[in-house]
């Protein structure tokens, strides 16, 4: 049996119709990114309005990313017994409501309040984003659905900062009014557009006879929680029914079998390839969801004498680097592989915001953001995909993808935080450095790791 070039994976990815429902999510997306990127430069400087210091303006940033973190396990049970559909609106208002409030906040610590219960909304919406994005895609096209989905994010973050720098000059608690205003509109549109019963669509069906061989020694613990579909398994690779996946070995409804049941986190842990990604997903969140929204913003400020306009267009290219990548990053996770690409993310990414710190003039500044921003492209849809290898279309994983995010998020807790600190106590270019270190922690977890893209 012959064995297909990535060229045709490639030109079969492309041919597979997405669900409608996915391209509901990606307009969706795009108008959360537009509110959240239009909030991020003047967040931190709307906490120092406050006269704190950096360490605590910081934590504004981190404290949305902790209550996210708290409460990403109550959001695999809300996705697990209410649904994905019913989750994500009621997330959203959440988070409108809170940007709502913080537009209004007298002080530090009802900043700090309102914008931390934002954050359970948040992880709310995102866990059942992914469930729904993993339910939906083909498997042969995993990549390009998690690059199509992070690429209306960057859309929205390439507009939104600059937007919120501009609007800013009418004063910080403007972009918090837009931002609520935005996700008032996100949740109309999934509650109108998005049916309430989401299948999974025939061509996401897998066979599941190939799991030893694909996944390893590794896949021993899953194995308990039932089959694990391997991506890129369908016809197209030559594992259909000639190969014993019928309805007996867990095969999707095009074989005839049901729904499986939710895949265990203590099953999804015994595979390297898992405990990797959420290394990477930690490396991540330090680096693009925390210093990047903490320090980028100060560090324009303080270190290069710049105003909030700088600060915002900064974000705004690293989002143009990731939109970059995200055009052929997703397509190379389908072909190329997973790892490959988180490992090359994982570098590019640490070793650009290392820098970023010890740049002394805006023309550098903005080019090192485009730098970082391309190594976050590169690793974005592969991390998700990998997700999706390790659960499959057939199942629902709604703790095995909170606790995915949640390491993100802690990412992102723990990243500004330290940084803050770290200027405080030593300087910026010291605190970026910290970037570096936790992005070659994560290589060295990946190193081991199997491939899960078949």
């Amino acid at each position: 049996m012959s064995t297909p070039s990535p060229a045709s994976e490639a030109d079969g990815a492309a041919a597979v119709k997405l669900p409608r429902e996915i391209k509901v999510l990606v307009a969706a997306a795009f108008l959360i990114a537009i509110g959240f990127g239009i909030v991020a430069p003047v967040l931190p400087q709307f906490a120092q309005s406050f006269h704190v210091s950096v360490g605590a303006a910081a934590v504004v940033v981190s404290v949305f990313a902790f209550t996210r973190l708290v409460f990403a396990p109550l959001s695999g049970v809300l996705v697990e017994r209410l649904g994905e559909r019913r989750t994500y609106i009621l997330g959203i208002l959440i988070v409108a409501a809170s940007s709502a409030a913080c537009a209004f906040a007298q002080n530090y610590w009802q900043l700090l309040l309102f914008r931390g219960l934002g954050g359970i909304g948040s992880t709310m919406f995102t866990v059942s984003a992914m469930g729904l994005l993993i339910r939906l895609a083909p498997p042969q096209a995993r990549g390009k659905v998690s690059s199509l989905y992070a690429g209306s994010f960057l859309l929205g973050n390439i507009t939104g900062p600059a937007a919120g720098g501009l609007l800013a000059g009418f004063g910080l608690q403007l972009p918090f009014l837009v931002y609520a205003g935005a996700l008032v509109l996100v949740a109309l549109l999934v509650a109108t557009q998005l049916p309430a019963a989401v299948p999974a669509p025939a061509e996401a069906a897998e066979p599941a006879g190939v799991q030893a061989v694909a996944q390893g020694p590794g896949l021993e613990g899953a194995a308990a929680a039932g089959p694990l579909p391997a991506s890129g398994t369908g016809p197209a690779q030559g594992a259909g029914p000639a190969q014993g996946a019928g309805p007996a070995q867990g095969a999707g409804p095009a074989q005839g079998a049901g729904k499986q049941a939710p895949l265990l986190l203590r099953a999804a842990l015994g595979i390297p390839a898992y405990r990797a990604v959420l290394a990477s997903s930690f490396a991540n969140g330090w680096s693009a969801f925390g210093i990047r929204m903490a320090l980028v913003p100060l560090f324009a400020t303080a270190a290069l004498g710049a105003g909030p306009e700088v600060a915002g267009i900064s974000l705004a290219v690293f989002a143009i680097g990731t939109g970059i990548a995200l055009m052929f990053s997703g397509r190379l996770a389908d072909t190329w592989g997973r790892k490959p690409m988180i490992l090359l993310g994982l570098l590019v990414n640490g070793l650009g915001m290392g820098v970023l710190g010890f740049t002394g003039d805006v023309f550098w500044f903005f080019a090192v953001s485009l730098v970082a921003g391309l190594g976050s492209g590169l690793m974005g849809p592969a991390q998700q995909a990998t997700v999706a290898d390790v659960i499959g279309n057939e199942r629902s994983g709604g703790k095995v993808l909170a606790t995915f995010q949640m390491c993100s998020d802690f990412g992102a807790i723990i990243g500004p935080i330290a940084a803050g600190y770290l200027v405080d106590l030593f300087s910026y270019g010291l605190a970026f450095s910290m970037a570096t270190v936790v992005a070659l922690v994560a290589v060295v977890f990946w190193l081991p790791a199997a491939e899960t893209q078949r």
